[in-house]
């Protein structure tokens, strides 16, 4: 290495450092009520040639009879949502280092501004982003998961109150930190306590890693105390969940999970799961999807118990985002049914997926019919014209959609 290519790569080490060592004292001055010197935000435009682009592609986009879709927000990299309780202000997740504060002002159903949220906070892939119901933010990154008292409130400004739940670190051993899988979502259960998903980095599990990995959780769920007290494993075998949440009927947790690639283009299928109890397991790395078995564990004996898909959907579609519908404004057979995005598969010979499905949920928890409900971002070349990744609901019934390849968040209505 030159003595200059040396310097350069020592300063880039240095500058990292510094940028690193500042967000964490901007982090304890939020936490000590105290201003950072920031003072500016990042804001995205609206509207525009682009917003014509996008909405000149949800003009293809199939619905059922009555149903209408539009642009409700142009968000770079638009991951997981968390609307907030008081209907002020929608904040959308990345996979890089922001998240996203979306406002619709006049109530027109039409975001009029987008910035940044936090600005001087460095965050490392703060994808997973929930509310609780009484307005406290909290935001799942990498190896961190922050809290933001009032977020709907003090968003408006560059400094928030903000405060670790689970500090730098201690969401899992820094040793097996990986760029693979580590896109969180969290939930706030019916018991108040915080749920987040720990996808494990590899394609199958490895055997070696088996003891650690079930000890802190990683191909699994966890839930803490709101304030980081009390950790648990609540949910075992899961290979990488990027989407939960609870049934309001009866508090049982349902979550998506992404399954082994590299088998064919039609198995292993991905998968929709219902838990109904603590501790329960779902089959990774025995099974790579539904009860299809892995060819690294073919010959192992299954742990007993093994809770198999409360259905089963299409392989490599990418079930990411899902939600339980409880608005009025939709037809009654969606109420307590789910709403799920798939992301579309990445290596399938056809793709597959790239659309929002809906599975109807009987009184007794078990579930009905599952079905595409918004498709065509795929077109007829095969080439994506949109990857959903995330369902929320509004306070008027109506439905958002994340795309993280286009940069934008949708909104699905119903007209009687």
């Amino acid at each position: 290495m030159s003595l200059k290519s040396l310097f350069s790569a020592t300063a880039a080490v240095a500058l990292f450092a510094m940028s690193s060592q500042a967000s964490a004292d901007n982090l304890d001055k939020l936490s000590k009520f105290q201003t950072t010197g920031v003072t500016e935000h990042t804001v995205v435009e609206q509207g525009g040639a682009n917003a014509e682009a996008i909405n000149k592609t949800l003009a293809k986009i199939k619905l059922p009879a009555g149903f209408k879709i539009g642009l409700y927000a142009v968000v770079p990299d638009a991951r997981h949502i968390a609307v907030g309780p008081q209907g002020v202000v929608t904040f959308v997740s990345t996979k890089k280092t922001k998240v996203w504060s979306v406002t619709d002002r006049n109530k027109d159903r039409v975001a009029d501004e987008v910035k940044d949220f936090a600005p001087s906070i460095s965050f490392t892939i703060p994808n997973g982003v929930c509310f609780s119901k009484d307005g406290f933010l909290y935001i799942a990154e990498q190896n961190r998961v922050l809290v933001f008292p009032a977020a709907e409130f003090f968003y408006e400004s560059p400094d928030v109150a903000a405060f670790n739940v689970l500090k730098q670190g201690d969401l899992i051993p820094k040793a097996v930190e990986s760029y693979n899988h580590t896109a969180r979502v969290c939930r706030i259960g019916p018991d108040k306590k915080l749920y987040v998903t720990l996808g494990q980095p590899f394609n199958v599990a490895p055997e070696d890693k088996t003891d650690l990995y079930k000890k802190h959780g990683i191909g699994g769920i966890i839930r803490v105390n709101t304030d980081g007290t009390g950790r648990e494993v609540y949910t075992y075998g899961v290979r990488n969940s990027v989407g939960m949440d609870f049934n309001p009927a009866n508090g049982e947790l349902w979550f998506t999970d992404n399954q082994v690639d590299g088998m064919g283009d039609d198995i292993p299928p991905g998968e929709l799961n219902r838990q109904t109890e603590a501790g329960q397991n779902f089959g990774h790395p025995w099974y790579g999807g539904g009860t299809v078995r892995t060819n690294e564990y073919k010959d192992a004996t299954p742990p007993e118990g093994i809770i198999h898909p409360a259905v089963e959907m299409a392989a490599h579609a990418a079930d990411l985002g899902m939600m339980f519908y409880s608005g009025k404004s939709f037809p009654a057979e969606y109420k307590g049914g789910i709403f799920s995005a798939q992301h579309g598969s990445w290596n399938r010979t056809e793709p597959v997926g790239a659309r929002v499905m809906f599975t109807s949920v009987n009184e007794d928890g078990s579930v009905g019919e599952t079905k595409p409900f918004a498709e065509g971002w795929i077109d007829e070349n095969g080439e994506y014209l949109g990857r959903p990744v995330d369902v929320a609901q509004l306070r008027d019934g109506s439905l958002l959609v994340t795309d993280d390849l286009v940069g934008a968040v949708y909104r699905i209505w119903y007209e009687k």
